[in-house]
């Protein structure tokens, strides 16, 4: 149909190749917007229009843990920026348990169309090594989720109550090496990223805790706040308005810098105890969400790290902005991962 043609005119034949005349090419478009509408034009895989109107509809933004954690205070205002940017509602939808793994796994097994993203922490890459150790059926393989953007990665903090009667690190660290087992630490879960890093401590130091699990940061806090534990770690962003508030107080922290929240805080490493850890919180697809709407959500997230908005609402929760791309994530989950196999393993199996 639109092969050679001949427009006639007096004295002379001109030819003109392969051309589509603009009114056709209207209709066309036209044509294949209305098939869009209608969810009528498929490709063997996905629909071409849905990549094209992505999205069309309000994204589940999955937090694997409870409210009040670091997961959901981070979460909350990027996905009202990345909202922004799509012109689209970003709902935080809280799936907690196993240490974030039940709502990890739901993503993973997500269709991958794009309206199912997960909100995860650090923990993400603890799960799947714990499960072998378990010798139990994985929830979810990290092959199966796809890293979109880094927002934060803070160093977690050990916190006890205000009238705690440990002042410093050096009283608290003296005391359970004194009582072994009598100390009860609470967490989001066995082996999630509040389990891991006091793990570290034990370790490094040689001594013996009780560990209390909860669903999440929200609930671990809360019992810490009621007395029913003694002590935890958790990232800043958890405890620094009741670290302020005058309701607990900060012991030490994991990192190698100090903490811009809590600058008066020593990092462990300065006080001889040479380990760190970082409870990272990023966005992650299933694997197979195609690379047109992977990259509206990077785009999306790009424009949450630098809003301004976004940046403060983070800096009153206690942490920072600290943004990575797909890839340059995508690299440090791997790095991370390679590490907290060598934790896990060493930490051995936890009923």
């Amino acid at each position: 149909m639109y092969g050679w043609f001949i427009i006639r005119k007096p004295d002379a034949h001109h030819y003109i190749k392969n051309t589509i005349l603009e009114a056709d090419l209207r209709k066309l478009l036209k044509t294949l917007g209305f098939l869009c509408s209608v969810g009528l034009l498929f490709t063997s895989n996905f629909s071409v229009c849905a990549q094209e109107s992505y999205p069309s509809r309000p994204v589940s933004v999955v937090v694997p843990f409870p409210p009040g954690g670091v997961a959901d205070i981070v979460a909350r205002p990027v996905a009202r920026a990345m909202g922004q940017f799509l012109n689209q509602s970003l709902v935080i939808e809280n799936k907690a348990g196993a240490g974030g793994g039940i709502g990890m796994a739901q993503v993973a097994r997500a269709e991958p169309n794009g309206y199912q993203v997960l909100f995860a922490l650090s923990s993400f890459v603890v799960i799947p090594e714990a499960d072998k150790v378990l010798n139990r059926a994985p929830m979810y393989q990290l092959s199966q989720l796809k890293a979109v953007a880094r927002f934060a990665a803070d160093p977690t903090v050990l916190v006890v109550r205000a009238d705690s009667p440990w002042k410093t690190y050096a009283d608290f660290i003296a005391y359970v090496k004194a009582n072994p087992a009598k100390v009860s630490f609470g967490s989001s879960g066995n082996y999630g990223s509040m389990h891991i890093p006091v793990e570290q401590l034990k370790v490094a130091t040689n001594t013996n805790m009780l560990h209390v699990p909860y669903t999440g940061a929200g609930p671990a806090v809360a019992a810490l706040l009621g007395g029913q534990i003694e002590v935890l770690s958790t990232g800043p962003a958890s405890v620094v308005q009741h670290i302020q508030g005058g309701k607990l107080r900060a012991l030490a922290h994991w990192g190698a810098e100090r903490l811009a929240a809590l600058p008066e805080v020593p990092s462990l490493t300065s006080l001889g105890v040479p380990i760190v850890y970082a409870q990272w919180a990023g966005l992650f697809v299933p694997a197979e969400v195609p690379e047109p709407i992977v990259q509206k959500l990077r785009d999306a997230a790009r424009f949450a790290a630098n809003d301004a908005a976004t940046q403060q609402a983070l800096i009153a929760a206690g942490t920072v902005m600290q943004y990575q791309d797909a890839s340059e994530f995508a690299a440090y989950v791997q790095s991370d991962a390679a590490a907290m196999k060598t934790l896990v393993q060493k930490i051995g199996k936890l009923e």
